[in-house]
């Protein structure tokens, strides 16, 4: 089992409405069409992670469980490996319900999404003080 966290930041554009992937980016705005961003200001991208992770995350029998956590609220998204990733984009890291990949893939076919995320969690992201962390754990 290999773990790792990002934390990221909430923003007042933060409508967590998309229902087929979610995403956290280093960018530090947000307009309302990224309505699969649930948090800017991260920590990492798929090019920070460490060779480990990105080992594992390349694996087609990886189990990928994502938990995000902002104030005492707790969201948990399961998904998949996939050796097809090539985890190399500096900005931003994306999980999808489907099996599409692009450099800013991290999990695919997820059993939850941006639009699954509970509504209390998404209003507290609306404030650009609330903190969230992304843990991702790979197994």
């Amino acid at each position: 089992m290999i773990q790792d966290e990002v934390t990221f930041y909430g923003h007042p554009n933060v409508r967590s409405l998309h229902s087929k992937t979610a995403e956290i980016t280093r960018d530090d705005h947000l307009t309302l069409r990224g309505d699969c961003i649930i948090g800017v200001r991260a920590s990492k991208a798929c090019a920070d992670f460490d060779q480990n992770l990105r080992r594992r995350l390349r694996s087609n029998d990886s189990v990928v469980r994502i938990e995000i956590m902002v104030g005492d609220e707790s969201f948990l998204i399961n998904g998949k490996g996939d050796e097809r990733f090539t985890l190399q984009n500096p900005h931003d890291i994306v999980i999808r319900k489907t099996g599409f990949v692009c450099p800013r893939t991290m999990s695919v076919r997820c059993d939850r999404a941006s639009s699954d995320v509970p509504r209390k969690m998404v209003r507290m992201l609306q404030d650009t003080e609330e903190r969230g962390i992304f843990r991702i754990t790979v197994e």
